[in-house]
């Protein structure tokens, strides 16, 4: 499937612009995870891209989010890697954990697109490019910040071979090249 395709898929399970834009910073964190990687950029961003296509569908059902999510991918005829990595992006719901190494980049992105948005909201300026390491390190240590970005969550990233630093960096490098879609 080709992004212009994907895209069109999103919009017609998400109207919410908040989560278009939540999509489009896990696309392109995904894709520069790929590239930093080694592996297929292309597959990785489709899956950050759709990775929440069923959430307002199963805002009411938590426990469904990823399951139906999947379905409307697998119907799409997306690579089975992809439809896998959207269950376990959500592995509480599904029960499906995080193995491979798109599937774990994923669960990382989540809330790491979050915690930098929330990052640059209370910042100053209100711009993704005002952010820096730094920056992020010190919200990161306050727990009571950005509560739902589940910090273990992003820690998990070491499990590819990469510090929580230089996830941020990447991450927040990756969502900079989009300030315009994102507002930011």
């Amino acid at each position: 499937m080709e992004r212009e395709e994907a895209w069109v898929l999103l919009k017609e399970h998400l109207k919410n612009h908040n989560l278009l834009k939540h999509s489009i910073a896990c696309e392109v964190v995904m894709q520069f995870l790929a590239r930093r990687l080694g592996e297929d950029e292309k597959e990785w961003a489709l899956a950050g891209l759709l990775h929440d296509i069923d959430y307002e569908k199963t805002k009411d059902e938590p426990a469904e989010h990823g399951r139906w999510g999947a379905e409307i991918l697998k119907e799409a005829g997306l690579p089975e890697e992809v439809i896998r990595t959207v269950q376990a992006h959500n592995p509480e719901a599904t029960g499906i954990r995080p193995e491979s190494p798109m599937e774990r980049a994923l669960y990382a992105v989540d809330p790491v697109s979050g915690f930098i948005v929330a990052c640059a909201l209370i910042h100053p300026e209100k711009k993704l490019e005002s952010l820096d390491l730094s920056f992020l390190l010190n919200r990161f240590s306050e727990k009571s910040f950005a509560r739902g970005a589940n910090r273990e969550a992003m820690k998990s990233i070491e499990s590819l071979g990469l510090s929580l630093e230089e996830f941020l960096e990447i991450a927040l490098s990756a969502m900079q090249t989009k300030k315009e879609e994102l507002g930011l």
